[in-house]
């Protein structure tokens, strides 16, 4: 994603704030509501949902949300979720059961969001890692890739497994209908070369209105074209969720509720302009599961915030959430006046839509920069991909979360432990570093300064480390320099007082210094600021080298 400029040179008046904000919804709503409607059919509902998820969720979350600019209806990303799970319960397309399955689902997100919020778990934008969820969306946008391509080719076939399907594909294409093909091809040539000469053009609008009126002039349907069939007129049926599916449908509930979470925090963050109040993750919680849950009941399907969408409101120079009431206002005027047109629309053209705006989901340059910073994160990220690949979308929610937490013990279980020593002539103190072979250490003296929180998971391996530079150096004095602990769980102070009895054992002593207040806290519930004293307790560990020198010069040589 290309990171936007925050610019906002225009002076803010009430005329011109609801003058860009008209021009920013219209805008918004020509690029939104075409690819609302090809996420709909890749969740396998009908187009209509897609302007249905446009409107009652658009328009709650711009009553409520704490973003000025995000852009809330369906994205890539939650269709192919939704999708997956509404086939473990209408395996067959029933279309009864797949509204009340929608409903059901939706209703569910929106429940776990506000849940959420009431557990205050506002912090839980930040739970999936960046790489892990880099390969997440990768492995997102090749299903959707392969998911859509048969539409291109108008080919039919049963789907199983990503790879089984690559295999089909493969087979059928010489089975491809060239009218189809034909759609398929001037659609994406136009729209690529659209974003490519305009970004964020209502290009997919204008692609729209263009098949639809080829359609009707060259009869593509009597030509073997598949068109999206009719699509009812008017408002949204009122729709009650079936609470007899809610057991079976709140397992995948529970990731696409952490999904739309973490994709509208990322864009609404991605987009604040300086002068805009900060991002609120409770009440984007609250704003998040009050759009779902509105829209259950008005035939939405799972919905948040997008990067793409609300790149063009604020390209578009939107300054408020009225963008999104005049995008659902927008999508309420196509269901009342242009519902009977869509019909013609070709479902060839709806896959090219999908596919070109879910392209950007694989980010080979995101790799390439993960893997040039750190191997380890970028095979994470490669296990998420193949995680979605090889699993499924919805296991593969599992899978980031999974990695996220492996990774985030890996990185707490393994806390550094330096030597400090100082910079010759210099009052300086640092890690022991090849980069600063003159740095002294002062004879007899072993500072070392661990980082991170201690707690039972990283504890002893910070204490076997420990132990192998006291047996390298064998110091007269150890001093763990507490400076860089925020706190110290029981465990590892029950370790630290073990720490201090081997010391002794060895013929040294054991000194701690700089120890921040909760760490100091714990040490004097625990009495072992008693069992150290004064003189092994220390402010910092200058005072510490200070303290051993009058030591050493107090000791008879």
């Amino acid at each position: 994603m290309t990171t936007p400029s925050h610019a906002d040179p225009t002076p803010r008046t009430d005329a011109n704030a609801f003058r860009f904000d008209l021009v920013a919804g219209l805008t918004a709503a020509a690029v939104v509501l075409p690819k609302a409607m090809a996420y709909a059919t890749v969740a396998g509902l009908p187009p209509e949902v897609g302007l249905y998820t446009a409107f009652v969720p658009c328009a709650i979350y711009g009553l409520l949300g704490s973003s000025r600019v995000l852009s809330f209806s369906s994205t890539t990303t939650l269709a192919i979720l939704a999708g997956a799970e509404l086939g473990t319960v209408a395996p067959n397309g029933d279309p009864a059961r797949l509204i009340a399955a929608t409903a059901t689902l939706t209703a569910l997100v929106g429940v776990f969001l506000v849940l959420a919020r009431l557990l205050r778990l506002g912090f839980v934008a930040n739970f999936i890692s960046s790489p892990v969820l880099t390969g997440f969306k990768a492995g997102v946008g090749l299903v959707i890739l392969l998911d859509q391509a048969p539409k291109l080719l108008g080919v039919h076939f049963t789907k199983h497994s990503f790879f089984a399907d690559a295999v089909a594909l493969a087979h059928h294409l010489t089975d491809a209908s060239p009218p189809t093909l034909a759609v398929a091809v001037a659609t994406l040539a136009f729209l690529i070369g659209a974003e490519w000469l305009r970004p964020h053009s209502p290009a997919p609008l204008v692609m729209v209105g263009g098949a639809i009126l080829a359609s009707w002039l060259l009869g593509l349907a009597a030509h073997g074209v598949a068109t999206v069939g009719v699509i009812p007129q008017g408002l949204p049926a009122l729709t009650l969720p079936d609470l007899s599916l809610a057991r079976d449908l709140a397992p995948g509930a529970l990731g696409l509720a952490l999904m739309s979470f973490t994709e509208s925090i990322a864009a609404a963050r991605a987009f604040a302009r300086p002068n805009d109040p900060p991002i609120n993750p409770n009440r984007e919680l609250i704003a998040t599961g009050a759009a779902n849950i509105g829209g259950a009941f008005l035939g939405a399907m799972p919905a948040g915030g997008g990067t793409s969408q609300t790149g063009v409101v604020f390209a578009a120079g939107g300054r408020s959430q009225m963008t999104s009431l005049v995008t659902a206002a927008a999508s309420l005027a196509t269901m009342l006046a242009l519902a009977p047109l869509l019909g013609l629309l070709p479902n060839a053209t709806l896959a090219a839509i999908v596919i070109v705006y879910s392209a950007g989901l694989i980010q080979p340059r995101e790799f390439a920069a993960i893997h040039r910073v750190r191997t380890m994160e970028f095979w994470w990220a490669v296990a998420a991909t193949l995680g979605v690949l090889v699993f499924g979308t919805l296991q593969g929610v599992v899978v980031a979360i999974i990695l996220s937490v492996i990774g985030l013990g890996s990185q707490t279980a393994h806390p550094r432990v330096s030597v400090i020593v100082r910079k010759r002539g210099a009052d300086v103190l640092r890690p022991l570093s090849p980069d600063h072979p003159d740095d002294e250490m002062i004879e007899g003296l072993l500072i070392l300064r661990p980082e991170g929180r201690l707690f039972f998971l990283n504890v002893q391996n910070v204490a076997d480390q420990v132990a192998a530079l006291q047996a390298q150096y064998r110091p007269r004095v150890l001093v763990l320099d507490m400076s860089r602990v925020p706190d110290i769980e029981f465990s590892a102070l029950q370790t630290m007082i073990e720490a201090d009895k081997r010391a002794t054992e060895r013929g040294a002593q054991f000194w701690l210094a700089g120890l921040n207040p909760a760490a100091l806290e714990m040490a004097r519930r625990s009495g072992f600021d008693q069992q150290l004293g004064r003189d092994r307790l220390l402010f910092n560990a200058r005072v510490a080298i200070e303290r051993f020198k009058t030591m050493s010069a107090e000791t008879p040589k």
